[in-house]
C-alpha cells in the first residue's frame, strides 16, 4: 500500500466498511473482538489479537486521517 492510499479519505472509508466491518452478520467482526477485550481478554490467544488488529487497522487509519483533517 502506498502513501496516497493511506492518506486518501475514501479508500480508508472504503476499508472500514469491507475489511473494517467484515463478516457482517450476525455483527461486525470488530466489534465481537472488541467486546471480547472490554470483558477481560479471557482466552484470547495470539491468533484473535492479530485478527484484532487487521481489522482495526482501517478504523486506526481513520481516526488518523480524521485527527490529520480536523488540525488543519
Amino acid at each position: 500500500m502506498n502513501e496516497q492510499g493511506i492518506n486518501d479519505i475514501k479508500f480508508v472509508g472504503l476499508m472500514c466498511l469491507t475489511l473494517g466491518l467484515a463478516p457482517f452478520f450476525p455483527e461486525p467482526h470488530i466489534v465481537g473482538k472488541i467486546q471480547w477485550i472490554m470483558g477481560g481478554a479471557v482466552g484470547m490467544k495470539l491468533i484473535d489479537w492479530g485478527d484484532t488488529l487487521m481489522h482495526g487497522l482501517p478504523w486506526l487509519l481513520l481516526i488518523r486521517l480524521l485527527f490529520i483533517k480536523l488540525r488543519k
